[in-house]
């Protein structure tokens, strides 16, 4: 297989270039993943960051309820954290609905119209993550559902325009505020801080490669705990 570096550098996406690089790196011997080396360009700051509260969630997923391929993924996706490329790489025989958790080892590209299963973003982007019982009763619903299914097979087979096009739909239907398909893990991010989870946790959780990344993507959330650390010092005088 031959990869086209104008593929590359029409590529919307950073994590997806990586993704195709490190999957060039370990079948064909590519000495090096370039994307790697020259890292990703991020802001410093998350000022063009949108995410949505429960709230706002519970009234979108009411939008969409007449389909239940979206009802499932767009839930998976708030409840999760995951990317978007990691779900819609997900088999059934990933999920372990004894222990109630995902295991995330791949991730869904798709180039010249042909599909591709990559590795992971990065190594840490192998995790295992718990779900809540209702989610993984939603995914055994959906899964039932389905006609001459194989759980080795992708369990989401529909493409990144359709996830554009129902979140517009959702949004216009809903009212709530117009956000892509990846801030969804924004949104799963947010809700763990409110919630009073630690960076570590949250960094874990979302397969990112050091904590450093969580601090730098979310400091803006985190809230200023300057005023109650000066106070339980005081306490001590």
């Amino acid at each position: 297989m031959v990869f086209p570096i104008s593929s590359f550098l029409a590529s919307p996406c950073a994590a997806q270039v990586s993704a195709i690089f490190n999957f060039a790196c370990k079948y064909y011997r590519i000495p090096e993943n370039p994307a790697r080396i020259c890292g990703f360009m991020r802001k410093k700051n998350a000022d063009c960051m949108l995410f949505w509260t429960v709230d706002e969630f519970k009234r979108f997923i009411e939008a969409v309820s007449d389909k239940i391929v979206s009802t499932t993924i767009v839930n998976l996706l708030f409840w999760s954290g995951m990317r978007s490329g990691e779900m819609l790489a997900l088999t059934l025989n990933d999920f372990n609905f004894d222990e109630n958790t995902v295991s995330i080892n791949k991730n869904y590209a798709r180039l010249d119209n042909e599909d591709l299963t990559l590795e992971p973003k990065t190594p840490k982007s192998k995790r295992k993550v718990a779900l809540p019982l209702s989610i993984c009763n939603l995914v055994k619903s959906y899964a039932e559902k389905l006609v001459d299914y194989e759980p080795s097979e992708r369990l989401f087979t529909v493409t990144k325009h359709y996830l554009k096009h129902e979140m517009e739909r959702g949004c216009k239907k809903s009212g709530v505020k117009v956000i892509r398909i990846h801030d969804l893990r924004h949104s799963h991010a947010s809700l763990l801080i409110e919630m009073g989870f630690s960076p570590l946790l949250i960094s874990e959780r979302l397969g990112y490669e050091d904590i450093k990344t969580t601090l730098q993507t979310y400091s803006h959330l985190y809230p200023n705990k300057q005023g109650e650390v000066a106070e339980r010092l005081q306490s001590f005088f």
